[in-house]
């Protein structure tokens, strides 16, 4: 990569606001998914099939998000990816019907994808440059971000607020915000000899083993985000406001666990972390399971976001670090771990319309106990954090 040198602080906020603002238009989505549920007049198989359309548009896009940093450059790239994903919010409140929703829902996900593919690219670069962890603490701002969206959807629930205003109100505010903080992100381009990627990057085969373990991680947190509102309402009998605060909830340990978590993972390593997480994860899990009461699954649902949260900038690092091209590599993990998270709202909607949400979280307890025992395969980017202090990155060019 060559451009311009600049300090590195300053690149590592840049880019930790654009993860907020990506963020944010998640958790704005997420705590209103029962009053777009409700609008569009649709159970929950239909809205799980609806949501599939989600994961089929970040798989269709996913692929194609190397080639554009490659002939763009990451800010300019990144500037264009993030505003189509701002915009997309306002799509899925305005779907009167099925059909409607799955077309809004495919816009929605591609737009997520390609932005996520670069914003995570130039994370692990600037990780690369500074020779210490900071994927977890960029992860964290993307919560910190989802978070502060869901508690803005939590009290326009309880308010009863009309989610087609909420979300273009919210919509113009985080373009704004996100193109604003595009402007101070570091501007890497490929040496000129670099070779292009391809225009559709397949996931390379040494993304399997980590996308594995992005997939357990996924699932659990799509799954939460995108039910656990709906399961608190129908399942506990919780009040609308009440079911979206236990999103706000989920989404306030993931945040706090991955501000923490670049201290933690220097201190015991990639694969420590993530076994002690997977534990944690299936606890929370089982009490989801068992509750009877709002309160029991909410905290269910917050010890799963604890044990989960480290998991996915883990997986980024990891094939980052071990890769010549890390846009393609994370593209190929990208696609594998969230595509799953994408699809696990849609897989938890066909189950729960077969045998009832309790067993569709069940799933959820398997695969984050699944967590432990595929946590090896991340030691690659325990191996490539290699101090260098006092290291710079590209800043803007006046």
């Amino acid at each position: 990569m060559c451009a311009s040198v600049g300090p590195a602080p300053r690149a590592r906020h840049a880019v930790g606001a654009v993860f907020a603002v990506h963020g944010a238009v998640t958790g704005s989505f997420a705590t209103r998914v029962p009053w777009i549920q409700e609008h569009a007049g649709l159970g929950p198989g239909a809205l799980g099939l609806a949501l599939a359309f989600t994961a089929l548009g970040a798989s269709c896009s996913m692929p194609l998000a190397g080639r554009v940093s490659h002939r763009f450059g990451s800010r300019t790239a990144l500037r264009g990816l993030i505003t189509p994903w701002t915009l997309s919010l306002v799509l899925p409140s305005l779907a009167p019907d099925l059909a409607a929703l799955c077309l809004a829902l495919f816009a929605y996900g591609a737009s997520a994808g390609m932005a996520d593919v670069a914003m995570n690219a130039l994370g692990v670069e600037i990780e690369r440059l500074l020779g210490r962890s900071i994927m977890s603490g960029l992860h964290g701002m993307w919560s910190a971000g989802a978070l502060t969206g869901a508690a803005a959807g939590t009290l326009a629930a309880h308010l009863g607020a009309d989610a087609r205003l909420h979300h273009a109100l919210t919509a113009a505010v985080l373009t704004l915000l996100g193109v604003l903080a595009c402007h101070w992100v570091p501007d890497l381009r490929p040496a000129e000899d670099a070779a292009p990627p391809p225009r559709f990057a397949l996931p390379p085969r040494s993304a399997l083993l980590i996308g594995a373990v992005g997939f357990c991680a996924v699932f659990a947190e799509g799954a939460s985000l995108d039910w656990s509102a709906v399961y608190l309402r129908d399942r506990l009998g919780a009040s609308a406001g009440l079911a979206a605060a236990s999103t706000t909830g989920f989404m306030l340990t993931m945040a706090l666990a991955r501000l923490a978590g670049d201290a933690v993972v220097d201190r015991f390593g990639a694969v420590r972390t993530v076994r002690l997480g997977g534990v944690l994860a299936t606890l929370g899990g089982l009490l989801v399971v068992v509750a009877d009461r709002p309160a029991q699954a909410m905290g269910g649902f917050a010890l799963t976001g604890l044990g989960i949260a480290v998991v996915v900038p883990l997986c980024f690092a990891a094939a980052g670090h071990g890769a010549g091209d890390p846009s393609g590599a994370i593209a190929g993990v990208a696609t594998l771990t969230y595509t799953s998270g994408l699809i696990a709202p849609s897989v938890l909607g066909g189950l729960a319309q077969a045998t009832g949400l309790v067993a569709s979280f069940g799933l959820v307890t398997v695969l984050a106990c699944g967590l432990t025992g595929l946590a090896g395969v991340l030691r690659v980017g325990d191996r490539a954090r290699v101090s260098r202090p006092g290291a710079a990155v590209p800043g803007p060019r006046s």
